[in-house]
């Protein structure tokens, strides 16, 4: 399947969650996490959970990173430039909503990229190659051809994967892991 039908199957997929298999899905996860061999690294990029589209609930991951004394970093978006900027989320962080429903820092410290030793990345859909589908904005590929070579980059799905993506792009990112509830996919 090509970008535009997995983006539309797996939307309704997640649709069709209730809260309670996404709060397990989401635990699920957050478990499976911390079976992988990464947690001796300090800066981890996680991003905050847009409720209206169903996402993983990634609070969870929020409580092992603190947990585990990690320094978290958070995004906020530019829809004009398709630019993410990154803050470390402190006891001070205060967030709002955007136009998206997407909960931002409102400002903070900013962490430059090549600082973040692990990036958990939002998805629709992954391949058994590390391809991702998102929304379609490429803020994740811009985000991730800045990072360095180094940086670890973890996909979170509720589903298992697709074969293959059809249409993937020079400009796409692929991922060195992929998490769901069910098993951990390394690429």
């Amino acid at each position: 399947m090509n970008k535009p039908e997995l983006r539309k199957k797996y939307k309704e997929l997640r649709k069709n969650l209730s809260e309670k298999e996404i709060e397990e899905k989401s635990l699920a996860i957050a478990n499976q996490l911390l079976q992988m061999d990464i947690w001796n690294k300090t800066y981890y990029h996680l991003f905050l959970t847009i409720e209206e589209q169903n996402e993983i609930n990634t609070e969870f991951i929020l409580q092992i990173l603190h947990g585990k004394d990690k320094e978290i970093v958070i995004s906020k978006s530019d829809f004009n430039s398709y630019q993410m900027t990154h803050y470390l989320l402190t006891d001070n962080t205060k967030f709002k909503k955007n136009q998206h429903n997407i909960p931002e820092p409102i400002d903070g410290l900013e962490v430059p990229v090549s600082k973040i030793d692990v990036v958990f990345v939002p998805l629709l859909a992954f391949d058994l190659k590390g391809n991702r589908v998102g929304y379609g904005k490429g803020f994740y590929d811009n985000f991730l051809s800045e990072c360095n070579n180094e940086t670890i980059k973890i996909g979170l799905s509720f589903f298992e994967a697709e074969p293959i993506i059809e249409s993937i792009y020079e400009s796409d990112i692929q991922l060195n892991y992929c998490v769901t509830p069910e098993k951990n996919y390394r690429f």
